[in-house]
């Protein structure tokens, strides 16, 4: 994760009403599956303080904004767009050649440069616009049938850094979950 350029999610639509959990689950798994920021739009904006509490209980980094206008955010994008939709091409067919974009990306020389290509992975609630389609460098599928948006975010992050997120290491935490084969512990950092 350490060669790989800044990753943020847009959590594109929000349902009231309907996706509370599912926007903040979003959040929750771009935080735990190694991307380094959250960006909800619109009425999603009302999830960022669940998102931020447990960011402040079990380690960070993580950033967590808030947008107003998406599409703007879509045409400025300094890097590589990344579109999750199950009408998009397979992950594992060009899962490489997102990899091999972001790491040309992060070879750009200067710092200034490496910093400037990120990877945004739009993950949508409703119907999508087709804008959001035609602004993504790619629209990739975790299949294409009807699926969670938080599934195809899981899998899409594990397929980039190749499960490296998962030994990701937590700063600032005051909790501390400790793995083990039965029952639930969570300790005081």
């Amino acid at each position: 994760m350490e060669d790989t350029p800044e990753v943020a999610v847009l959590r594109l639509g929000h349902r009231p009403g309907r996706d509370e959990r599912m926007t903040t689950h979003v959040g929750l798994t771009a935080r735990a599956l190694g991307a380094d920021r959250l960006v909800l739009a619109g009425a999603a904006a009302d999830r960022r303080e669940s998102v931020v509490s447990v960011t402040d209980h079990f380690g960070g980094p993580f950033a967590v904004e808030t947008t107003d206008d998406p599409g703007d955010l879509l045409e400025t994008w300094p890097g590589t767009v990344v579109h999750l939709t199950m009408y998009g091409l397979p992950v594992q067919e060009v899962e490489d050649d997102i990899r091999a974009a972001l790491r040309d990306s992060a070879k750009g020389g200067t710092e200034r440069e490496q910093t400037e290509r990120p990877l945004l992975v739009v993950v949508g609630a409703e119907k999508v616009a087709f804008e959001v389609y035609e602004a993504a460098d790619w629209n990739v599928a975790v299949t294409n049938q009807p699926h969670s948006e938080v599934a195809s975010l899981a899998v899409f992050l594990d397929h980039l850094f190749e499960g490296r997120e998962l030994d990701r290491e937590w700063e600032n935490a005051d909790r501390v979950v400790v793995p083990q084969a039965e029952g639930k512990r969570v300790e005081d950092a």
